[in-house]
C-alpha cells in the first residue's frame, strides 16, 4: 500500500474490486482501487475470472485456452479445499441451491494441517517492503540519487552506482535478512500471528518474467529472488505461520502507484495484451510452485486494481461470490472477499473524532449481513480485512477531548481487533517491517506491544491450557449434544410440523464438534501455544457439505448441525 492513495467505503460501494480464492493453493485474489475517498478504503478482490475476462480476453480463443489451463492447474495445485458457510437461518433452507437428490458416499476426513493453515482465523500482518520496495518504508534500499520511490528506481540506482553483481548481492542480502529469525519468532510468540501477507512483484519470479518489461535491463538482479521467497515461506512454516503470497506488482501496473513497481504513474496492465499474458504466466507459475510449498495459505493474484479498469466491474463481489461459492457450482475453487479499512486519508474522516471513528468500526462489513451463514440458502460469503492500521489524521487526534493519544490509539485498535475477529475470516495489519521500527500507528509490533491490536483470546492460551480445555469440552460433549439435538428436534417438530430427517442435524453436529477440536488442538500437538478457531466458517461448511455425500431437500439440517457443533465446542471450551 502507499500512503497517498484514495480509498472507498463499504463492500457494496464499489463494484467488484478484489477477490481471493481460497483454492487448493489457498487464497487467490484480485484487487481494484475504488471510486471515492473514504475512511473505509474498502477493496473487494474479484478473482481470476475478472482479471482474465478484462479487455475481451474471454472472447479470444488463445487466451481462453490459457485461462482454462490456469484454472485446471490452480485447482489441482493443492488438496481440494472447498468450503462454505453454514447454516442455520430460519425457514426451510435449501430451496435456492441445487443439491443431489440422493445421498452418496461421504468423503469427510479429519482436518489436515493444510486445512488449518487455510481455514483458520487469520490474525496477521503484512511484512512490508521486502520483495517490492516502497521508499517510505525502506528508504535504506534507495541510493541517494534514486530517480523515484519505486522498486525500479531503487534497483536502477544501485545498478548504476555499483554494477549489476553488487546490486544483486545487495538485494539478496535484503531478501534474506530484512525479516530475521528474531522477527518471525516475535510474530509467533508475541504477535500471535497465524499468517503473514507477503507482497512480491512479477520481477520477483526471475529474469524470464522480466522480458519485455521495464525490468528487463536489470533482470539479473532477480536471479535468486523466487528461491528467497520460498525460503521465507519455509521459515514461516517452521514456526506454524502461514503465508499469503501477494502479487502486489503486475506487468504494466494494475494501478498507477509506485508500489506496482515503477514510477510511470500509469496502469498499463489493462490496455496491453502482452502485459495481461505475462500476468497470467506469473499466476500460473506461482500456483504451480505452490503445490510443493508447505505453509502457503493463499495467492493474491492482483493488488489494488485501478478503479474503472475495463472488465473489473461486471458484477458485484458479494453476489458473484455467492454464485461461485455454491453447491450448484460443483467442485469450484471458493472465493473470499477482501476489504481494506483505513480512517486516515479522506477529508471526511479527518473531520471525525477518534471516538466517532472507533464507534464507526462496528458498522463495517455490514454488507455481509444476511448474505453469510447459510450455504444452502444462498451460497457462502466470506470476508477478510487485508489491510488496516491504527493511523488517524492529526485533525482527528486533535478532537480527542483531552484524552491522551495513547489511550485513543488503544481504544481505536481494540475496536478494530474485536470487530474483525467477530465478523471477518481474518485480518492483516499494515505493516510489520520498516526501517523506522517499531512503526508508530503503522507498526504492528508497536501496536501489539501497546495492546492496541490484540489477538483472539484462543491464540493467547498455553499449549497445556488448550489441552485441558479440549478435555473439558469432551467430558461435556454427549450431554451438550443431547441438549442441542433435542432442542432442534423439538423446535421444528412443534413450530413447523412436517417430515424431517433430524439424523442429518446430529451427523452435522458430530462433524462440527470434532472439526473444532482438531483446529483448536493442532498447535498444542506440536507443543506450540495457542488454539486456532475456524475463521473461514462459511467456506468450511461448503467444503463439508460437498464432502458429506448428503442429498435431498433436508441437507440444510446437516449444515445447521455442523455449525452448531462448532459453536457448542467453543462454548464448552470457554473460547
Amino acid at each position: 500500500m502507499a500512503i497517498n492513495r484514495q480509498f472507498t467505503d463499504e463492500l457494496h460501494a464499489g463494484n467488484v474490486i478484489k477477490a481471493k480464492y481460497l483454492t487448493d493453493v489457498g487464497l487467490l485474489h484480485l484487487h481494484m482501487l475504488p471510486p471515492t475517498i473514504s475512511l473505509d478504503f474498502t477493496y473487494i478482490f474479484i478473482l481470476i475470472f475478472a482479471f482474465l475476462l478484462t479487455q475481451r480476453i474471454w472472447r479470444d480463443p488463445e487466451c481462453r485456452a490459457t485461462m482454462k489451463k490456469f484454472l485446471n492447474k490452480a485447482k489441482g495445485a493443492f488438496d481440494d479445499h472447498h468450503s462454505g458457510g453454514g447454516g442455520g437461518g430460519g425457514g426451510f433452507p435449501g430451496q435456492q441451491q441445487q443439491v443431489p437428490m440422493q445421498d452418496g458416499q461421504s468423503t469427510i476426513q479429519p482436518p489436515t494441517p493444510a486445512d488449518v493453515t487455510r481455514y483458520r482465523y487469520h490474525h496477521g500482518a503484512n511484512v512490508g517492503s521486502v520483495f517490492i520496495m516502497e521508499k517510505w518504508l525502506t528508504g535504506s534500499m534507495f541510493p541517494e540519487h534514486a530517480q523515484g520511490s519505486s522498486e525500479l528506481a531503487a534497483v536502477e540506482g544501485w545498478v548504476k552506482q555499483e554494477g549489476i553483481d553488487q546490486a544483486r548481492q545487495r538485494f539478496e542480502r535484503h531478501w534474506r535478512e530484512y525479516v530475521s529469525d528474531g522477527d518471525l519468532d516475535w510474530l509467533r510468540d508475541h504477535g500471535k500471528c497465524t499468517t503473514i501477507r507477503l507482497p512480491i512483484g512479477y520481477f520477483t519470479l526471475g529474469p524470464p518474467y522480466c522480458d519485455g518489461t521495464a525490468f528487463k535491463h536489470v533482470s539479473n538482479v532477480y536471479q535468486n529472488a523466487w528461491p528467497a521467497v520460498k525460503q521465507l515461506v519455509q521459515r514461516c512454516h517452521q514456526r506454524g505461520i502461514g503465508v499469503l503470497i501477494d502479487l502486489h506488482g503486475l506487468p504494466g501496473g494494475a494501478n498507477p502507484q509506485d508500489h506496482s513497481g515503477t514510477d510511470s504513474n500509469k496502469a498499463e496492465l489493462w490496455t496491453s495484451r502482452s502485459n495481461k499474458d505475462l500476468a497470467t504466466r506469473c499466476v500460473l507459475f506461482v500456483a504451480q510452485q505452490a503445490r510443493s510449498m508447505d505453509g502457503v495459505a493463499g495467492l493474491q493474484i492482483i493488488n489494488e486494481a485501478e478503479y474503472g479498469a475495463k472488465g473489473m466491474y461486471d458484477c458485484k463481489a458479494a453476489s458473484w461470490s455467492h454464485g461461485h461459492n455454491s453447491l450448484r457450482a460443483g467442485q469450484s475453487n471458493p472465493v473470499v472477499i477482501d476489504t481494506h479499512l483505513y480512517w486516515c486519508f479522506s477529508d471526511e474522516d479527518k473531520r471525525k473524532s477518534p471516538l466517532q471513528i472507533a464507534q464507526e468500526v462496528g458498522g463495517k462489513l455490514s454488507s455481509l449481513d444476511g448474505k453469510d451463514g447459510s450455504v444452502i440458502d444462498h451460497g457462502a460469503a466470506q470476508a477478510v480485512v487485508g489491510e488496516y492500521s491504527c493511523v488517524l489524521g492529526e485533525e482527528s487526534w486533535a478532537k480527542g477531548g483531552g484524552a491522551s493519544k495513547d489511550d485513543l490509539v488503544r481504544q481505536f485498535g481494540n475496536a478494530e481487533s474485536s470487530h474483525f475477529q467477530q465478523r471477518a475470516g481474518g485480518s492483516f495489519f499494515w505493516t510489520y517491517r520498516m526501517d523506522w521500527m517499531e512503526g508508530g500507528e503503522w507498526g504492528f509490533k508497536q501496536m501489539t506491544n501497546s495492546q492496541a491490536i490484540v489477538p483472539p483470546q484462543s491464540l493467547t492460551l498455553s499449549a497445556g491450557d488448550v489441552q485441558q480445555r479440549i478435555q473439558h469440552a469432551q467430558s461435556q460433549q454427549q450431554q451438550r449434544k443431547q441438549e442441542t439435538v433435542g432442542a432442534h428436534t423439538h423446535y421444528w417438530d412443534t413450530s413447523h410440523p412436517g417430515q424431517y430427517e433430524h439424523w442429518r442435524f446430529e451427523q452435522g453436529w458430530d462433524v462440527g464438534f470434532q472439526d473444532a477440536i482438531i483446529f483448536f488442538g493442532m498447535r498444542s500437538q506440536g507443543g506450540v501455544d495457542g488454539g486456532d478457531k475456524i475463521g473461514m466458517m462459511d467456506l468450511w461448511c461448503l467444503k463439508r457439505l460437498r464432502e458429506s455425500g448428503q442429498g435431498g431437500k433436508l441437507v440444510w439440517e446437516f449444515e445447521q448441525g455442523l455449525r452448531q457443533g462448532v459453536r457448542d465446542f467453543y462454548g464448552c471450551a470457554g473460547v
